[in-house]
């Protein structure tokens, strides 16, 4: 079916009469549709492979974005609006098994893919801070659309059986690095304990926290929503804050083969903690406060992992673009780590700091 047919069979306000491609996105297919009537649509084909049950995370983005709707001045502008098939349905799946889905295009907004200013960092600490605060009385269950995703004591099981298997037989040249996992896989998993018992309460997190994943307003350029809720599932809302900061406050690039150039930013750092803090530090918890400025250490530590992981593997998960590329990736994400260390009672400080602004 081409992707005239395929949108037919979603309830839109007008008739479909073009469809075309949006963006280069590396794990679902997404076109905009112009139709004859006041709207326009985003249609995606959802990744079956990395989301296997589309049906469970289609319920839990339904879930979500009606809840938020409850509670913001403008329902179409301010959350996604997904939008039902002729049947009732929120995705439609073609005979060849593929699922698609389709939410309203917000008008007269833009995105940034980078987060190169403080001022930016900070627009990024405020959608997560308000995406979370407007769900931080969500009550329902939500479907676990990716398995064990930032559970590291399922990553150790993950990464256990890869030492095991040695399949790409790099393991005698990575004496040092696993040494690096080794030496923290016990701080990590009294982190992870913290989750599992409660004492971190579990959350609605997006999980994927890049800025191009929020909406700014064009005639304001404040942020005005957080898109692609693909990844939304129940977590420690710590694992949102942690993959940001490293992302938006690493002085290079994940990847950088330069590992003297690779250290945590704290002006970024504090930036998107104070947008962050603005909107959240209301219906945070006491714990959630005690460990905030430890999430970017555990994140970063899971990304050390991952990639290394992948490197034993033979680089079946990641893209790569030459052979040593996971090894370098690991290596960066090693040093940035251990810059966060080297920073962490200063973290801490800015974060005791921020909580007690008025």
């Amino acid at each position: 079916m081409d992707t005239i047919d395929i949108i037919r069979h979603f309830a839109l306000d007008g008739k479909a009469v073009e469809v075309k491609p949006l963006g280069d996105g590396f794990i679902n297919d997404t076109f905009v549709v112009k139709t004859d009537g006041p709207h326009k649509y985003i249609l995606q084909r959802k990744n079956k492979f990395v989301f296997p049950d589309v049906p469970a995370m289609m319920d839990n983005i339904v879930a979500v974005t009606t809840h938020i709707k409850k509670k913001v001045q403008d329902p179409l502008r301010e959350t996604l609006t997904v939008v039902p098939t002729t049947d009732g349905k929120y995705y439609f799946q073609t005979p060849d098994g593929e699922y698609w889905a389709v939410c309203l295009f917000i008008e007269d907004t833009v995105t940034n893919d980078v987060a190169s200013t403080p001022d930016m960092a900070r627009q990024g600490g405020l959608g997560i801070g308000h995406f979370q605060a407007l769900l931080a009385d969500f009550d329902k269950p939500l479907a676990e659309v990716i398995k064990g995703f930032h559970n590291i004591r399922w990553r150790f099981v993950q990464w256990d059986e890869a030492l095991k298997a040695n399949k790409a037989g790099r393991i005698d040249g990575l004496t040092e690095e696993i040494a690096f996992i080794e030496g923290r896989r016990k701080e990590m998993l009294d982190f992870w304990k913290l989750v599992e018992d409660g004492v971190l309460p579990m959350r609605v997190t997006h999980n994927d926290t890049k800025l191009s994943n929020f909406l700014f307003d064009k005639a304001t350029g404040k942020v005005l929503c957080a898109i692609d809720l693909d990844t939304v599932m129940s977590s420690t809302s710590l694992n949102d804050v942690g993959d940001a900061i490293r992302s938006y406050a690493n002085n290079t690039v994940e990847d950088d083969p330069d590992y003297s150039k690779v250290w945590i930013r704290l002006d970024m750092y504090e930036a998107y903690m104070d947008g962050y803090l603005s909107e959240r530090k209301a219906t945070l918890s006491e714990s959630e406060k005690e460990w905030m400025a430890f999430a970017p250490l555990y994140i970063t530590y899971e990304q050390v992992l991952r990639f290394l992981m992948d490197y034993i593997d033979g680089d079946v998960y990641y893209k790569i673009k030459y052979p040593e590329h996971n090894l370098v990736r690991t290596r960066s994400q090693m040093a940035l780590l251990r810059s966060m260390e080297d920073n962490y009672p200063e973290m801490r400080k800015i974060v005791a700091e921020l909580l007690a602004k008025a």
